[in-house]
């Protein structure tokens, strides 16, 4: 049985400062993921309040908001076996200090904000995340 899964990763605005795409993206492509879709855009404060909805309460929340929209940043849909776990594990700790070696976060992330890449943390969010930014 197969567990195909499609995630939403986004490279924030610090790794695409630093010209660091393609390397993350090579990362995905290694670990046998599949860049169905991606594109290079700036989103709005307002844009990126609505996509990060979910950390709303979270004392974090504004700075969030503020730095995605800060600068460019590379949406892709990634589709694996079990993507979601995979990019996860992958990503590593949302701070980089406690990332494990060999992470992309462990390997790029500047701090727990500037930490290089995001991607959805459920399938639910997911289809919302991939939705709020390939909506045809």
């Amino acid at each position: 049985m197969s567990n195909l899964e499609k995630t939403l990763s986004i490279i924030k605005p610090d790794a695409v400062e630093r010209n660091l795409t393609e390397q993350i993206k090579s990362i995905f492509l290694s670990n046998g993921f599949k860049i169905l879709n991606e594109k290079k855009l700036q989103i709005s404060k307002n844009e990126a309040e609505q996509f990060y909805l979910v950390h709303q309460s979270k004392p974090f929340y504004n700075d969030l908001c503020s730095y995605l929209s800060s600068g460019p940043i590379v949406v892709m849909i990634l589709e694996k076996e079990n993507a979601i776990k995979h990019n996860r594990d992958l990503m590593g700790a949302t701070n980089p200090k406690d990332a494990k070696l060999g992470t992309i976060r462990k390997q790029f992330g500047l701090s727990i904000d500037k930490n290089s890449v995001h991607g959805s943390d459920s399938l639910e969010n997911a289809t919302l995340e991939i939705e709020f930014f390939f909506k045809d």
